[in-house]
Parts: structure tokens; sequence; C-alpha cells
């Protein structure tokens, strides 16, 4: 029975220590973010720890990641580092349990994993952006030491009534010290999330108050043969809160418009520039269709869209500030663009100006921009996959070479040039879906951007191509839509999907990866025909 009872105690002890733990973890996280909203919300330590983590995976670990995960994918890494915090915590409150300064200084290295973190970030402005994780650290450790000294009571306590007593008192020693460590954590957990709300305010008014103005060059209106009537098929126009979203920003920026400016500079330019929001939404602004292709997008995947935008000729700013082409004497043959997230993205000046609509963009879909898709601007370049291309919360604009600088994804072997491949999907019917006997309509959409599509085949099992009715086109930068008359038989059968290019070039049936330059292959659905 004696060593039944050392048992309980020690299990009982060891969960005093686990909850302390978790408990100094959570004043630490509160703390930090707290100090965060003061300092910079972007140096919080989960999201420069998660930001670290990103930039250091390997590029195959993040295409998985996003086939896996999609849109979650950042939620699932914020959720696997909080994941790790709690059971370090853990671990660290049993220890100190013996060892409370051991189990402190735990807490502290903790710390000091986060400052490194948030130091290394391309963001990073200053020494300050360390303060939030070392100071939830400082009150983290501090937490612990004082919970795990309550939580141990004096030696061979059981033995007599007063050592009893003198358990007895710990416990309540332990239980008055863990309510106020955790009221006050609560306290600075709301303040931070108030400062943060606070933080946040004058950005979502900037956007509330933004008055669009009229292009001075409108989009024509989507013809109406461009949208087909087909149950299941992807609007011609992807609504704002369906179109995809790729990026490595766990925490969204929240820019006030009153207060963007973006600077160009670099080389070839007759001396530099810097614009606010009000001086680019003086000039010319035009309005384009646009179809945007992550690079990450497997065949028949879904991080494509397309919106009605409308900003400023990016050729125009850069003719302005003296760039020239390279095929015209230019010295810059790489235009980089940098995010207020550190985020870098490096196109070809080439690209840039040699006619297409490569835009600043300040409206999608005749609103401003939405935080999630780069408010108050971002750059687009049709024809280019977005990683070299379609910079959100764009500041920056810098001239240079190829040679001489790599970009965030090219760092980590994505290809430098990356024109968007020719490809096309079935939307409808579904994988493995259950059409009826009869005529079924197989659907979906085609894009070869600024090339166009020229045809559409659809081939049933092992059978010959057959030519699919195709939408009217809108531009060659945007996609468009097709069908296909199928009579279905019983049974199983696989339905595929193949485009053709305005070039003449027909999509290629070789199957690729998306690294380094965009996955390639035909894309196929098996239904079952009962």
């Amino acid at each position: 029975m004696a060593g039944v009872s050392s048992f309980r105690s020690t299990l009982s002890r060891a969960a005093l220590g686990a909850f302390a733990g978790l408990l100094a973890a959570l004043t630490a996280l509160v703390v930090a973010e707290l100090v965060a909203g003061l300092v910079r919300p972007a140096a919080g330590p989960v999201t420069v720890v998660g930001g670290a983590v990103i930039d250091r995976t390997p590029a195959m670990v993040k295409d998985f990641a996003i086939r896996t995960f999609g849109e979650n994918d950042k939620t699932v890494l914020q959720l696997g580092i909080l994941a790790v915090l709690a059971l370090s915590a853990i671990a660290l409150g049993v220890f100190s349990l013996r060892h409370r300064r051991v189990g402190a200084a735990g807490v502290l290295l903790f710390g000091i994993v986060g400052a490194a973190a948030a130091l290394s970030r391309p963001d990073s402005s200053s020494i300050g952006d360390a303060l939030p994780s070392i100071a939830g650290a400082v009150l983290g450790a501090l937490a612990l030491y004082v919970l795990a000294s309550k939580a141990n009571p004096a030696p061979d306590s059981a033995v007599t009534g007063s050592e009893t007593v003198s358990g007895a008192w710990s416990r309540r020693g332990f239980l008055t010290a863990a309510g106020v460590t955790a009221a006050a954590a609560a306290s600075a957990g709301v303040l931070g999330r108030f400062l943060s709300v606070r933080q946040g305010l004058g950005a979502v008014a900037s956007r509330e108050s933004l008055v669009l103005p009229s292009p001075a060059s409108p989009a024509p209106p989507v013809p109406v043969s461009g949208q087909l009537k087909v149950p299941g098929i992807s609007p011609f126009t992807t609504p704002d809160a369906d179109f995809y979203r790729v990026d490595t920003a766990l925490t969204v920026p929240e820019i006030d418009a009153g207060t963007w400016r973006l600077r160009i500079h670099g080389r070839g330019l007759t001396r530099p520039r810097a614009y606010t929001l009000e001086q680019l939404l003086t000039r010319p602004l035009i309005e384009r269709d646009i179809t945007l292709t992550c690079v990450s997008n497997e065949v028949g995947g879904p991080y494509i869209g397309t919106a009605r935008w409308l900003g400023v000729p990016l050729a125009d700013l850069l003719r302005e500030a003296g760039v020239r082409p390279p095929s015209q004497g230019g010295k810059a043959d790489q235009l980089v663009a940098r995010s207020v997230d550190g985020m870098t993205l490096g196109s070809p000046v080439e690209d840039v100006m040699d006619g297409r609509d490569a835009i600043l963009a300040v409206g999608m879909n005749g609103e401003p921009l939405p935080f999630d898709h780069g408010f108050p601007v971002r750059m687009l370049v049709p024809g280019l996959y977005g990683y070299v291309s379609a910079c959100k919360w764009i500041t920056e604009i810098e001239l240079t070479t190829f040679d001489a600088y790599d970009p965030y994804w090219v760092e980590r072997k994505w290809a430098q040039r990356a024109p968007i491949k020719t490809q096309s999907r079935i939307d409808t019917p579904k994988p493995f879906a259950r059409p009826a006997a009869g005529p079924v309509t197989i659907a979906g959409v085609a894009w070869a951007q600024r090339r166009g599509v020229a045809r559409v085949e659809v081939r049933i099992d092992d059978g010959p191509w057959q030519e699919a009715d195709l939408a009217a086109q809108d531009t060659v930068d945007t996609w468009r839509q097709w069908s296909y008359r199928w009579n279905a038989t019983p049974g199983g059968h696989s339905l595929t999907v193949r485009a053709t290019d305005g070039t003449g070039s027909v999509q290629t049936e070789q199957r690729t990866r998306t690294i380094p330059d965009g996955a390639s292959g035909w894309h196929s659905v098996f239904v079952t025909v009962p």
C-alpha cells in the first residue's frame, strides 16, 4: 500500500508540474504578444518562429504542405508550433519540481530562440523585434520558478501532522500562485488583443474609406458566351472570397493606406522615385481581366482564379524613371519586388515592359484589394506564375540583374523565369462521381496566358480525342471555359482533357511536379456510370 500511495503522490506532483509548465508557457506567450502589440505585431514569437520554419523548409516539403493542407497550411504550422511548445512546457514543468533553476533556464532558452528567429526575419527592422520573445520568456521563467516552488512540498511531508500541514500549505500556495498567474496572463491576453485590434483599425478604416477612381481604360464586358451555363463549372470571374491564397505570411499584413509608400530604385534609373497611394490614384488607371496561377498548382489543382483588376500600368512608371528593357539597351534585366513582410519576387524586365498589362493593382472585382490579396497595392504580370510576378503588400521595386540577385523562391531552387504552361482542368463531373447513363456534360477551364486557348479536346477511356465546344475567349490573359456532351454508358470510365494554345502547341502529356517551374500533364478523372 505504501508503494501505491507513493506512486499516486508522485503522479499527483507530476501533474502539478505539468500544469505549472503549461501555465508558465501561456504566460510567456501572452506577454510576448502583448509586447509585440506595443513594438510590432509581426514580431510575436509564434509568427517569427513560424516564418523562420517556413524559410528553412525544403521546397519539396512546402509543396507537400500546400498539396495536403491547401490554404490551411499556415494554421497547421502554427498548431504544430503550439503543440511543440506545450509538450516542452509540460516536460520543463515536471523537471522543475526538482530543478527549478534549470526549468526556468529552459524557458529562457525558448525566448532566445524566438528572439533569434525575430532578428533573422527579412522584415526585421530593429533589435526591438527581439523584445517580445525575451520579455515573454523572462516572465514565463519567473512564473515557472514560483509555481514549481509552491508545487514542491517539504520532504517526507506525510510523516507527521506538522509536516502534513506543511504539504497542505504548499498546495494552497500553489493554487494561489496559479490563480494569480492565470489572472495576470488573462489580463495580458485581453490587453494584447486590444492593442492588436486597435493597430489594425487604422488599416481597416483606410480601406473602408478608399474610393477607387474610374479607370481611364476600362475592361470590356466579358462576352455573354464567355460564361457557360453548366452546373459545376468554375465561374469566369472568381469572387474575392473564393480566390486562392498562397503565400508565406503567417499573419496577414494590415497596412494603413495613408502611410503606405512605394520606392523604385536600382540600375538604369535617372533617379529613385517614391509614390504614395494618393499619387498613384491620380494617374490614369487601367482595368483588366487577368487570370492568376500559382506555381504550386498541381495538374487539375485549385490554385488559379480570374478577377477584374484595377491599377497603374507598371511599364509607364518605369519609363518615367528612365528604365529601358534589355532589348533597348537597359542596364537591368530583373525587377525585384519587395513586400512589407520581406518577401522578394523577381520578374524579367523585358516581360514587364513588352506591352502586356503589368500593373500595380489597387482594386479587385470593383473593390479595394482585400487584405488577404495585398491591400493597398500589389503587383501583377500576366503570363507569369505568381512567385515571380504577383507581389502582395508591395513596398519596394529594385531594378537589378538575374546574375546579381536571387529572390526568395529562386534561392530555394525554383526557376528564375516562369512563364505559365498550357493547362486544362475538368471541373465536372468530379472525380469518382456516379453520373446516370445517357447525356452527360463534361466541362471545365483551360488556360495559356499570353497565348490564349485555341482548342480543347476530351478523350473517353482510350478512345480518340474529341473536340470540345469552347466558350468565347475574353482575352489571351484569361482562362477559357469549355464543354463536351458525352453519351455515358454503364461502367467505369476515365475522362481526360488537353488544350492547344494560340501558337498551336498542344498541352504535353508528360507529368512533372510543380518544382521548379510548374506542373505539366493531362488532367483525368475517373467516374462510374451505374
